[in-house]
């Protein structure tokens, strides 16, 4: 199929597909007579999966790396590299806790302060244990 074949099938644009073979995570199309890609069944699944990939939080590098890395699509280092990045997710999402609950601890004083009559100094707040590293 044409680039913008694919692209209709995929949902995806075609300066998308033509940045993915640039970067090297999409191998080059194979070109027809009059010139224009031809792509074929293999490109749309690969698409699918940097699509994927993006989705899950996978950067452009890492797919790179895990393209030119033939162990990186083996069972146990494509488990690796999905164990990696839930182990990514999980310091996000504690670092977003720990800021969520600052901002709460802030949000209360703001209006117990205001409540009473007094403006809020930032630097009589007590640092969390988590602000201390």
């Amino acid at each position: 199929m044409k680039i913008g074949e694919l692209a209709a099938h995929i949902g995806m644009t075609t300066s998308a597909i033509r940045f993915y073979e640039q970067c090297g995570l999409l191998p080059p199309a194979r070109r027809g007579p009059n010139g224009y890609r031809i792509y074929d069944a293999a490109a749309a699944e690969r698409l699918q999966q940097i699509r994927m990939a993006q989705r899950l939080g996978f950067s452009l590098e890492e797919m790179r790396n895990a393209c030119t890395d033939i162990q990186a699509f083996s069972k146990e280092g494509l488990l690796k590299r999905i164990d990696q990045r839930l182990r990514e997710i999980d310091a996000l999402r504690a670092q977003l806790d720990g800021q969520r609950t600052e901002l709460c601890e802030i949000r209360d004083s703001l209006e117990a302060e205001w409540a009473a009559g007094r403006c809020f100094r930032i630097e009589e707040r007590e640092p969390l244990q988590s602000d201390i590293s």
